[in-house]
């Protein structure tokens, strides 16, 4: 039997807004943990890309030449050997060469890196805003323990920048765009 005229006796009206408080705090504690793992995944993140980063800028100053320093060393009779490597694409589009480089499209160097020498100095260069098609070829010499090669950094752009010389490429090759 109810105590108030049939009724059931009413909650204690404390308890619930108790129970809302407790749910409300509780929601917002995950809510506090789920930010806190995705601020943490975020900052991971970051520093992954950050040592990559400088990984790369590492590497960039170790296996690099500038195209001042290449120029000293052509002119001054060192024995350096030269390579274009860039895309038959690219030397359509600019069929100038650095004097004194041998051409070596960049699907034939992945295919067979020894058509550069181990035992020789060399620098290889492309057109790539970010030397793309250069670093790809210096990571594949590297893998195959080719130690004296790097890339001219800026590539043939860079080069012609600096206002040194050029030379007409002249002979024929294949406009084979696969890399």
């Amino acid at each position: 039997m109810s105590v108030r005229g049939g009724h059931e006796p009413l909650e204690n009206p404390f308890i619930s807004v108790r129970n809302l408080v407790s749910q409300g705090v509780e929601e917002e504690q995950n809510m506090a943990l789920i930010l806190t793992a995705i601020c943490i995944a975020v900052l991971c993140l970051l520093t992954v890309i950050w040592i990559k980063h400088t990984r790369d800028r590492r590497e960039l100053e170790l296996h690099s030449i500038t195209p001042e320093a290449l120029h000293t060393l052509l002119t001054s009779k060192q024995e350096i050997l030269v390579f274009d490597v860039r895309l038959p694409l690219d030397l359509l589009a600019n069929s100038e060469i650095i004097p004194g480089a041998a051409r070596i499209p960049p699907r034939e160097l992945v295919e067979n890196p020894l058509l550069i020498p181990k035992e020789k100095d060399s620098v290889v260069y492309c057109t790539c805003p970010s030397d793309k098609t250069s670093r790809v070829v210096l990571r594949r010499a590297q893998s195959m323990q080719f130690l004296r090669i790097k890339f001219l950094r800026g590539g043939l752009a860079g080069w012609k920048a600096k206002g040194y010389p050029v030379e007409r490429y002249e002979k024929s090759f294949h406009l084979d765009t696969r890399t």
